[in-house]
């Protein structure tokens, strides 16, 4: 009997466990011409408390910019998250065209569609998540101009 109490209690706390933060379905658009930044979007979901996102890296680009498009006076303006993004507990913010996106400055010349490219996101709190983005063709990214 002690048995069968203990096994429902391991599986009544593990449907109760809390959410675990992660990344979800990245994707990379390269840039149409040499030298201007490509760009990133993800979904990112929030863990078992509110969370800070403070940055977004990859070994095979040398900078990354959090940044979000805001209407102003009817002009759409892109401007940089420079304090990051907080992620609500058990939540999601996704980061897709006209709306918040990561730019990517100078990506290794020889990716090309089909490779991965892996995103590392920073939390506040020290935290790591580990994410490969599929790339896509050139100019993809409907909605963006970079």
């Amino acid at each position: 009997m002690k048995r069968i109490v203990l096994a429902s209690l391991l599986a009544l706390s593990a449907c109760g466990a809390p959410p675990k933060a992660e990344v979800t379905d990245a994707v990379v658009h390269l840039p149409l011409a040499a030298g201007r930044p490509g760009v990133a979007y993800f979904t990112v979901k929030g863990g078992a408390k509110e969370a800070q996102l403070t940055s977004v890296s990859s070994p095979q680009v040398i900078r990354v910019e959090l940044h979000d498009n805001v209407m102003e006076g009817g002009v759409m303006k892109m401007t940089p998250l420079s304090a990051g993004v907080t992620v609500p507990a058990g939540g999601t913010v996704e980061f897709k065209a006209g709306g918040k996106h990561a730019m990517l400055y100078d990506i290794r010349p020889d990716l090309k569609q089909g490779d991965k490219l892996t995103l590392s996101f920073a939390y506040a709190d020290g935290a790591k998540i580990e994410a490969e983005a599929q790339i896509k063709p050139r100019g993809e990214a409907a909605g963006h101009n970079h």
